[in-house]
């Protein structure tokens, strides 16, 4: 599997394929400075031979997509003090322009509705265009996100003070230091080898390590603040996915994006952290293509 490239939105971005064009289309949004390899080859192929087209992409500003090079790395300590005093915040751009670049993702492959998957803050990015966009999703997927409630209780010191340390440049991003991020915020009830996880971190940063950009996505996701208001308006149907175990989203986080949602269907795992277990990975393939086939059959008789 290649990538290729495509312009949306004025931004170029790396998306991969799995699947027949011709067969309902499934757009995996990953989270917030992930690239798209976090969605497991073997989720995607799993949900192509169900029948899907399953396309997944880097957002911008990380993996093989367009860098905001000359964008400034906004500073996610004083980003985080005015969005506690409620006073507004310049960043670079918002969660709003990604979800336009993924309609824009749409636009240039031709799709005119699909089924939305966001994990993290690419469930941010799906509320937001399930919310605007509506008329271009069939379902709406939220995994291991949250709908933004400043009164929901947030990820754990430990988790907090890594990641400001990250977006600051304090710490470096080496192999030891990502394993010991994952090993924190990961599933506790399904733990890889050691020798898996540092696989997957070695691929992703012999592929793209760009720190910039998580710095940027961080900026995007503390000014977009609340989103309850705007779940409230979500009309396609809406499955979310959440671990139990969850350090860096605590599950209330899933829990109340469900509750916002009018009509949704809310699956917690016991176990699972901030991550996609593969021992799981058979079950959320079931789980949303059930949930994909019901939403078509409602558009269909509609």
């Amino acid at each position: 599997m290649s990538e290729q490239y495509a312009t949306a939105n004025g931004v170029r971005l790396a998306y991969e394929e799995f699947g027949s064009p011709g067969k309902p289309a499934i757009l995996l949004i990953m989270g917030l400075g992930t690239q798209m390899i976090a969605w497991p080859q073997e989720f995607c192929q799993g949900l192509a031979d169900r029948g899907f087209r399953v396309i997944r992409f880097d957002n911008r500003d990380i993996g093989l997509s367009e860098k905001m090079e000359n964008a400034h790395i906004p500073r996610a300590t004083r980003l985080m003090l005015f969005s506690k005093l409620r006073l507004p915040v310049r960043v670079p751009y918002r969660l709003t322009d990604m979800a336009r670049d993924a309609v824009g993702l749409l636009d240039a492959l031709n799709i005119e509705r699909a089924h939305i998957v966001g994990a993290s803050m690419g469930g941010m990015i799906g509320q937001i265009l399930a919310a605007r966009f509506g008329d271009r999703v069939l379902s709406f997927t939220s995994i291991m996100s949250s709908s933004g409630n400043p009164n929901l209780p947030g990820p754990n010191r430990e988790v907090v003070r890594t990641m400001v340390k990250r977006s600051l440049g304090m710490e470096p991003v080496t192999l030891e230091s990502s394993m010991a991020f994952w090993r924190l915020i990961g599933s506790p009830g399904y733990q890889p080898s050691d020798e898996e996880l540092r696989r997957k971190i070695l691929a992703s940063f012999e592929r793209s390590n760009y720190p910039e950009g998580y710095s940027r996505h961080m900026a995007a996701v503390i000014a977009n603040g609340s989103r309850v208001k705007m779940l409230a308006k979500i009309k396609a149907p809406t499955l979310v996915i959440h671990g139990k175990d969850d350090a860096l989203v605590p599950v209330e986080g899933g829990i109340d994006t469900a509750r916002q949602i009018p009509g949704s269907r809310l699956e917690v795992f016991a176990g699972m952290g901030h991550d996609l277990p593969k021992q799981l990975l058979p079950r959320f393939i079931d789980l949303i293509e059930e949930h994909a086939r019901g939403a078509e059959s409602l558009a269909t008789a509609a």
